[in-house]
This record gives C-alpha cells, sequence and structure tokens, in this order.
C-alpha cells in the first residue's frame, strides 16, 4: 500500500518527509493540506481525523499513522532503508543522531517561527526572539561543523555519510533567510548546507534549489 503524506509544499517539515520518501525509493500519495492562507490543518475534522496537534507532517502507512516530522524519519529509515545508512545502528552514533533531531525541534521553535512571521504574516509571534534564538542555535551548529571539518568529517553525526540528523536540521537552517536570519557569520554552516545540495537524490524545494552541475 503506498504511503499517504498530509503535506504541504512550502513547510519544511513536510521536505523532511518529501526527501527521505525520495531517497528511500518509496512511492507515496500526497493529501493535501491548505495550511496558509486556509488553516486546514487547525480545522475540527483534521483536528479530530488527522492529528489533535494540528500539526503537519503527517503520513498514514497502511493504517498506521504517524505525526512529527523527526519521528516520522526515525520510522522510515528504521522500516526501509536495511542499510541503515540513515539511521545508523551504531550505538554512539544512534546517540549524536538522537541529540540531533532534538536540536531540529529547536531549529523549527526559532529559525520556522522567524519565517512564519515573515512570509505568512504570523504577526503575533515575538521576530526578535526567533531570531536571536535562531542564531544561538545555529552558533551551536557552527561551532560542531567546524570541530568535524577539523576531523575531515561532513556531517553532524560522526558518520561517512549524512544521516536522518542532517535532515532533519537542514530545511529551516537553509531557509533562514526568509525569516531575516543571515548565514554570512556561520561559515561552517553554510558549507553543510552546500554540501547536503549536493548529496546524490537532494531534490530541493521551494527556496531551496538541488545543486546544478559543478
Amino acid at each position: 500500500m503506498t504511503i499517504r503524506l498530509h503535506d504541504y509544499p512550502l513547510s519544511g517539515n513536510c521536505f523532511k518527509v518529501r526527501q527521505m520518501l525520495a531517497w528511500l525509493g518509496l512511492p507515496h500519495e500526497t493529501v493535501p493540506v491548505d495550511f496558509f492562507p486556509g488553516r486546514e490543518h487547525k480545522s475540527a475534522p483534521f483536528l479530530a481525523n488527522v492529528n489533535p496537534l494540528g500539526q503537519l507532517p503527517v503520513i498514514d502507512d497502511d493504517g498506521f499513522v504517524l505525526r512529527d516530522a523527526q519521528a516520522i524519519l526515525v520510522y522510515l529509515a528504521s522500516r526501509y532503508d536495511p542499510s541503515q545508512r540513515w539511521y545508523p545502528a551504531d550505538p554512539k552514533l544512534r546517540g549524536q543522531v538522537a541529540m540531533w533531531l532534538a536540536t531540529a525541534e529547536e531549529i523549527t521553535r526559532t529559525a520556522s517561527a522567524a519565517r512564519l512571521h515573515d512570509a505568512l504574516g504570523y504577526e503575533h509571534l515575538d521576530i526578535e526572539a526567533c531570531r536571536n534564538g535562531a542564531r544561538a542555535v545555529f552558533r551551536v551548529l557552527d561551532d560542531h561543523l567546524a570541530e568535524q571539518a577539523s576531523a575531515d568529517l561532513r556531517w553532524l553525526a560522526s558518520a561517512a555519510e549524512p544521516t536522518i540528523a542532517d535532515l532533519a536540521c537542514f530545511p529551516y537552517v537553509a531557509l533562514a533567510g526568509e525569516g531575516g536570519i543571515s548565514l554570512d557569520e556561520f561559515p561552517a554552516l553554510r558549507n553543510w548546507v552546500w554540501n547536503f545540495r549536493h548529496v546524490r537524490g537532494f531534490i530541493g524545494m521551494s527556496g531551496i534549489f538541488p545543486a546544478g552541475p559543478d
């Protein structure tokens, strides 16, 4: 049975799931959700039948319904990636991945919120708090990635290839400019964004385009 994805094309969290499905070669059916301006994700039918928290993305895999982008990445990689490339079995790597998945939630709380304010008119958000919070977490990422580079490592976890940790953190970093947050002061983070866009099979989304030929 084809996986059904409740999706909004401009959502970075939904992009994470679309990208994972693409990398795993999994067919899926898209269920469009009018996030903006319709706010369908907050409607009574959506809350009752899809996600009581009123958030995207949500998948339905043959009757197994799962919400939350990071949880979905863990599930898809665990079930459909026998090579364990995206979610390594090594306990230390798995612990690192879990740590960065938690960081991805902080990126959503700050950088994504700033983007909602600037791009979709969510005026109730404290934009300066969102931007300052995003810069703080970006500094953590930048410092870590600089240390990784000194050990000839490119990715958040100490693996030879990207993992779901990188995918979870990527979109709202790459889209930070849409929330008024520059990456100019984060050179290691900019290099990581460049590297991620060059991973084979990267599909991109509006505002994040696949890399062209070098």
